[in-house]
């Protein structure tokens, strides 16, 4: 098995797109109007507007901007250089980067629909080394 997604539903997709376009650089591909990802070697974001629940059994399946258990993580070069990129875009700032207990440098924040997004850089060797071997 292989996990192959995370997908955001959301009340205005175009607004959480253009975010996560602005904080990664990176442009999504749109497949409908309520529809688009941003996809690279490793993993796909998927966002999906709240008219794609219809497809899922309706809206009592999900609800948009609702998340309080989820951090999506985005692996970079470096945390504090993405921290200037980001601090006047993301909705809140949780955490200016810190380097945490397990090794990783860790910038936290919440996205317009306030979804936590953790950036992390691998800090300590050990964190390195997990992060090369996948483990």
């Amino acid at each position: 098995m292989k996990l192959s997604s995370i997908r955001i539903i959301t009340a205005d997709i175009k607004r959480l797109v253009n975010f996560y376009e602005q904080v990664t650089g990176i442009s999504f591909t749109w497949y409908t109007e309520d529809f688009a990802e941003l996809r690279n070697a490793h993993s796909t974001l998927a966002i999906g507007s709240t008219r794609t629940l219809a497809l899922f059994g309706g809206e009592k399946v999900a609800a948009a901007a609702t998340n309080r258990s989820v951090i999506i993580e985005f692996l970079v070069d470096d945390v504090d250089a993405a921290y200037q990129r980001v601090r006047d875009i993301a909705t809140e700032i949780v955490q200016e980067p810190t380097t945490m207990p397990w090794g990783n440098r860790s910038l936290l924040f919440r996205d317009t629909d306030g979804n936590l997004v953790n950036y992390f850089t691998p800090a300590t060797a050990a964190a390195k080394d997990r992060n090369e071997t996948g483990i």
